[in-house]
């Protein structure tokens, strides 16, 4: 492997999974890199604790014992500014606060910022991937939602550098979808990509043709996906626990996580079932729930169609008529969702297609991507479009326009401008992103001063703007007066940010703690595993003491009392020892507690009913 650059892998850094592919060599086919127990899903999940910190399912396990530690969704929050997520922060246990415009996250004792947070997923894909290949890897091409602004784009940057990656290209979510559907069916036609996620909602129309990916239009939502779904479900059942019960959990944080994370598993098996039942244990009462399909969609029928709209402004913008379209494409768990395959198909008149496993298909696209760049693949081109446009303030808080939406990259502009007023020298550039006419109503990007103009009368002074977009979607503006050839540039940076001497930092870090890093998480993920079996333990023993003898009893309280000796030790492999022991000593326990709190909670069901049940 010497002698050449590293490979280049795939991710898909998404709002409630993440994902690593690479293309295997032999097939040519790309293929996602499972964990060393088969999973390919990472949950974007990170949990600080006393011990160090946890990615994964092992901080997903924290997410209702230290909810108050632990974050999630975290995508939501690159690349954004305090204004823009106050509608979020009653959904979050973890407090959050500005700070010269960049949000940071109060969690587990410490203050870190989104990349930060994004890069300690980003590294857990990356040692997935160096276990997998038994090399280091150093580049990636990251998959980020069409409609993420350069704010946003810039943040998944700064994460991936954080993490010790070279990110050698952004690519559009739905466009890497294409790209792994093209793989396998490469034709002439023109093709809707649907994609709704965990946290964000994209449409883009494609025109395919002869190996070629041109993105016509793009449209979306970064702040609409499955997680949604989550809360509406998880609103109704708190209005339930209210009626019913009497109980306001609104602010049990612990509760809620409970109550989320049984909102979402409903959501699930509701994809497959008509019914189910939800059965959460609180402190004074256990709370039963049976819940319909239609019960659900008639919960989220409004967030679904708010899907629909930003598919018709994406038809309107490239032109088209949904008859026109060949294929329709579904990406992202959120459509497995019935309703949505049902409103999808009934918009674009044709059944969609989801022949790849849609949790996947991002980042297979991405290892695709990454092929290309390697120089793998030679017959296949990516034409990307920005997502909203790009211009600079003018007299008056106008915006004018330099790239129009829609627009394929990599690109560059040119304008010409002048001074407002007699004898200016320095001329304030204030670039924009937005589709609004005026300024206060669109993003603000960056500014920059353009000095040493002679002083000249008012449009005297003939001053050029270049904007370039590079394939990546990041933003470079440069500024020159003609006849002085004076001139400034910027590349523009987010708003949210993170100083290049706070980045450098923390990738210093990665590298200097990565061996210390990686022991503490394996011996914290054993010690949770050792608590959060020592917590079912005594909970079972509380509710199902009666139902066995003293000397099984005896057995299981004296494998508890085991364990809790030694899981403040170091030593990992005693640990898992007693609490697989433990494990084994209340097996007969649970299975009479689940016998009674079947007949507790069915009553006098057929026994048929109970086992169909999911």
């Amino acid at each position: 492997m010497r002698g050449r650059l590293s490979r280049i892998v795939g991710i898909d850094l998404g709002t409630t999974n993440s994902l690593v592919a690479y293309i295997d060599e032999q097939t040519g086919l790309p293929r996602v890199i499972p964990d060393r127990d088969g999973h390919v899903l990472l949950p974007s999940v990170v949990s600080f604790t006393r011990e160090g910190v946890l990615v994964g399912d092992a901080a997903k396990r924290q997410l209702v014992r230290k909810p108050d530690t632990t974050v999630y969704s975290v995508k939501r929050f690159m690349g954004r500014g305090w204004d823009d997520v106050q509608e979020e922060l009653r959904y979050f246990p973890f407090s959050i606060k500005p700070e010269d415009g960049i949000i940071r996250l109060l969690v587990g004792g410490r203050e870190v910022t989104p990349p930060e947070v994004s890069a300690i997923v980003l590294r857990s894909l990356k040692e997935r991937a160096e276990a997998h290949f038994g090399e280091p890897i150093e580049r990636a091409v990251i998959t980020v939602p069409a409609y993420f602004n350069d704010s946003q784009r810039q943040a998944t940057k700064d994460a991936g550098r954080i993490a010790g990656l070279d990110v050698v290209r952004i690519v559009n979510e739905p466009t890497a979808a294409s790209l792994a559907y093209g793989l396998h069916e490469l034709h002439d036609g023109i093709i809707a990509v649907y994609d709704l996620g965990g946290g964000t909602f994209d449409i883009s129309i494609l025109r395919v043709k002869d190996g070629i990916f041109e993105v016509l239009a793009t449209n979306g939502n970064t702040h609409l996906g499955g997680d949604d779904f989550d809360r509406v479900l998880m609103d109704w059942l708190l209005d339930d626990l209210r009626a019913r019960h009497g109980a306001d959990l609104s602010g049990d944080h612990e509760a809620l996580q409970e109550l989320r994370l049984a909102s979402e598993a409903a959501k699930i098996r509701l994809s497959a079932v008509e019914r189910t039942a939800l059965t959460l244990p609180f402190a004074d009462f256990t709370y039963h729930r049976e819940t319909s399909r239609q019960e659900l969609e008639e919960l989220i029928e409004p967030l679904v169609q708010a899907t629909l709209a930003p598919c018709r402004m994406a038809l309107a913008d490239a032109g088209l008529a949904p008859g026109q379209l060949d294929e329709v494409v579904l990406v992202g768990g959120s459509t497995r969702v019935p309703l949505v395959r049902r409103r999808v198909q009934e918009l674009f008149g044709k059944v969609p297609h989801s022949r790849l496993n849609p949790d996947e298909v991002v980042a297979l696209g991405a290892a695709v991507q990454a092929h290309i760049l390697a120089g793998g693949i030679t017959n296949m081109l990516l034409l990307d479009v920005t997502p909203l446009s790009l211009g600079i303030e003018t007299l008056g808080g106008i915006v004018s326009v330099l790239i129009p939406r829609n627009t394929t990259i990599p690109t560059s502009a040119r304008e010409m401008f002048t001074t407002s007023v007699d004898g200016q020298t320095v001329v304030d550039m204030h670039v924009v992103q937005g589709e609004r006419e005026l300024v206060r109503d669109c993003r603000s990007l960056a500014r920059f001063e353009l000095r040493g103009i002679d002083p000249m009368p008012a449009g005297m002074p003939k001053i050029e703007v270049t904007f370039l977009i590079d394939a990546n979607g990041i933003l470079q503006v440069h500024a020159r007066e003609l006849r002085t050839g004076k001139a400034a540039s910027i590349e523009v940076k987010p708003t949210y940010g993170l100083e290049d001497a706070d980045v450098a930092r923390m990738v210093e870090e990665s590298f200097a703690y990565a061996e210390a890093d990686v022991s503490a998480r394996l011996l914290i993920e054993t010690r949770n595993e050792a608590d959060t079996v020592t917590t079912h333990v005594e909970r079972a023993l509380r509710q199902g003491a009666h139902l066995t003898g003293e000397d099984e009893l005896a057995r299981i309280r004296a494998a508890v009392d085991a364990l809790k000796q030694v899981r403040e030790s170091g030593d990992r492999d005693l640990i898992r020892e007693r609490t697989i022991a433990l494990n084994h000593a209340t097996e007969r326990l649970a299975e009479l507690l689940m016998d009674s709190t079947l007949k507790e909670a069915l009553g006098s069901k057929r026994v048929a009913e109970i086992l169909e049940s999911p």
